[in-house]
C-alpha cells in the first residue's frame, strides 16, 4: 500500500525558514517522480515543486523559485521541502504527492498535509 507521512510544518515569522519531510512507504522514492503542492486558507490547490525519476531535475513554480527547495534521501525513502525566506502568501497547507501535478489532479497518492503558517 501507498503511503505518504508529511510532517515539518509549524508557525513561523516572516523570512523564517522550514524544512518539510515525506515519508514514503510501499513504493521507492529512488524511481519515482515526486511533488509537493500546496493550498492556501480559502484557495485551490496549486503546484509548487516537483524532482523527476532520476532526482536530477527540479521544478519549481514561480513564486518560489530560489527559495524553496526539493530534494529526497533514497535511503530513507524520504522527499524534503527545504522552505526559506517565507512570506505571509506562503500559508497554505502542503501536500507531497507521488507523480507529476497532473497526478495528483487525477487522485494519485498524497499524504495527508502538513500547516505552514508564515505570520509576525
Amino acid at each position: 500500500e501507498v503511503q505518504l507521512v508529511e510532517s515539518g510544518g509549524g508557525l513561523v515569522q516572516p523570512g523564517g525558514s522550514l524544512r518539510l519531510s515525506c515519508v514514503a512507504s510501499g513504493f521507492s522514492v529512488s524511481n519515482s517522480v515526486m511533488s509537493w503542492v500546496r493550498q492556501p486558507p480559502g484557495k485551490g490547490v496549486e503546484w509548487v515543486s516537483t524532482i523527476d525519476a532520476l532526482g536530477t531535475m527540479t521544478y519549481y513554480t514561480d513564486s518560489v523559485k530560489g527559495r524553496f527547495t526539493i530534494s529526497r534521501d533514497n535511503a530513507k525513502n524520504t522527499l524534503y521541502l527545504q522552505l526559506n525566506s517565507l512570506k505571509t502568501e506562503d500559508t497554505a497547507m502542503f501536500y507531497c504527492a507521488k507523480g507529476w501535478y497532473d497526478d495528483y489532479v487525477g487522485g494519485g497518492p498524497r499524504g495527508q498535509g502538513t500547516q505552514v503558517t508564515v505570520s509576525s
